[in-house]
């Protein structure tokens, strides 16, 4: 074969190779897993968070955790992403906490890329306040939010270093069951009103207004030796089923954790995140006698019945995925910051808004004890008109918000902020080119994103002083949302 033949076939062969090797799916480096648990229940009694009016609790019913996994994906010495997942068994993660949480880690773990860190909270109704001014706590007797704050910071970033150091090689595997948890919680009437928990029992009842999401997703992580040393739970449901008590508790996710740490070992951590469920919650909207009966029959409290419900999920998902693990699953974590569309306030709107800030400072100015009741209100509706006095000077308000896309393998993981109607996780999942698509919400601070279908029907979460994004915001977050998720499954070019 001549010089000009040897170079041809040459070059067919490399092409062919190049072609070959474009075509192969991402390819991932040894994945290297970290976990970590730490309590964050304050040792005095403490303002928790999650109603309009003050509660101070001084009963510790189960502990408030913060559950960390650390992920680096290398290629020998070479990093090549990174991620910290933290749960936290608060109602949401104000801004301020997250910087300051990302700065104190830092500082303990110099050079280290904080924005792959992302905390998200579960949503229980019965953890301390995190963001000060939202209620007029007592300057004695309660810890204050300033001094519980410095303790949740001190106590996450110690576990998320922790979590960073036991990195070791380990393998992930990706599961889907279903429980039945959630339950739509906006009722539908004849006269195209909804309302959030209202009647079902009534001739006028028309049915519930969206969707109910009852995926319970699932990510194992093991060690080399095939120990499971953490998990991830996505339920589409806020853990707030004893939201209106005056104690610390964990909600549904500590029995949950408890019930799984029993059957896979007692130093397993368990995350719990909420899916998309800015309208669903654990309680329930009917057949309410036949779920108490078969509740009572088994001999379990509300909390433990949910706590059945998810864990036979995990069961299930297990059994079948469990052989099924990757060592070197691809990593790839994206953050980006957007600017969402922010829902007007109209005249009328601001009217009803200002109308209640005034009627609750006179309240207050003639009972100081009203405050109780009154300041968190007034500060609900006080936002309302601040945004309508924006408006004024800025005709098309924005509102800033992180995203995390984070792929795992097959899998993908997807953040956002708020409290998301069920609707929007649902049209990114169906649009995700992800095998296994997990929705986590309250990765930050949280307002509620109606549906165009809410906020015809009104009250409280689609109404506008519940949400500072309206439905266009809400499928512009759907859309950069898949957009990124898409461009995680993008060939090199």
């Amino acid at each position: 074969m001549n010089n000009n033949r040897i170079l041809v076939v040459s070059c067919l062969l490399a092409c062919l190779l190049a072609c070959l090797t474009a075509a192969r799916p991402a390819c991932g480096g040894q994945l290297h897993v970290g976990a970590a648990s730490v309590d964050i229940t304050p040792s005095e009694p403490v303002a928790v968070s999650g109603q309009f009016h003050l509660r101070i609790a001084r009963k510790v019913e189960s502990p408030v955790t913060a559950n960390v996994i650390a992920l680096e994906s290398r290629q020998g010495a070479r990093l090549l992403d990174l991620a910290i997942m933290v749960s936290c068994d608060v109602v949401y993660i104000p801004t301020e906490v997250l910087r300051l949480v990302r700065q104190t880690v830092s500082r303990r773990l110099p050079g280290f890329d904080t924005s792959k860190i992302f905390l998200n909270g579960t949503h229980t109704h019965t953890a301390p306040v995190l963001l000060g001014g939202k209620y007029k706590i007592p300057a004695k007797g309660v810890i204050s939010v300033e001094k519980y704050r410095a303790i949740f910071v001190d106590r996450v970033a110690k576990a998320i270093v922790a979590a960073w150091g036991a990195r070791k090689p380990g393998r992930v595997s990706w599961g889907l069951a279903h429980a039945a948890v959630a339950c739509n919680r906006r009722a539908v009437y004849a006269n195209g009103s909804a309302r959030m928990y209202g009647g079902t029992n009534t001739r006028e009842f028309r049915g519930l207004e969206g969707y109910e999401d009852q995926d319970v997703n699932t990510l194992f992580f093991w060690d080399a030796a095939g120990a499971m040393i953490a998990l991830a739970v996505n339920v589409s449901c806020p853990s707030q089923e004893v939201e209106g008590r005056s104690t610390v508790n964990a909600d549904f996710w500590h029995p949950v954790r408890q019930a799984l740490r029993k059957r896979y070992g007692k130093k397993l951590c368990v995350l719990g995140w909420t899916g998309a469920a800015g309208d669903q919650s654990p309680h329930l909207m009917y057949r309410k006698a036949a779920e108490e009966r078969m509740r009572k029959l088994r001999g379990l409290t509300r909390l433990e019945e949910i706590a059945r419900r998810i864990v036979r999920a995990v069961d299930e998902a297990h059994k079948v995925v469990k052989d099924d693990r990757h060592a070197e699953a691809p990593l790839v974590h994206k953050v980006e910051t957007i600017h969402l569309p922010m829902r007007l306030v109209k005249d009328a709107e601001y009217a009803e808004a200002k109308a209640a800030v005034d009627r609750a400072r006179a309240r207050i100015a003639k009972d100081p004890k009203a405050a109780d009741r009154e300041h968190r209100r007034m500060k609900w509706y006080e936002v309302t008109v601040q945004r309508f006095e924006r408006q004024k000077t800025d005709h098309n308000p924005t509102h800033e918000t992180e995203l995390h896309v984070l792929r795992i393998g097959d899998a993908v993981i997807c953040t956002n902020a708020f409290e998301l109607f069920t609707d929007y996780g649902i049209r990114i999942k169906a649009r995700s080119k992800a095998t296994q698509t997990f929705v986590v919400q309250l990765v930050g601070p949280g307002t509620y994103i109606p549906t165009a279908k809410a906020v015809r029907g009104g009250h409280y979460s689609a109404i506008v002083h519940s949400s500072l994004i309206g439905p266009k915001g809400g499928q512009a977050l759907v859309d950069r949302t898949v957009t990124l998720i898409d461009s995680l499954w993008a060939k090199p070019k």
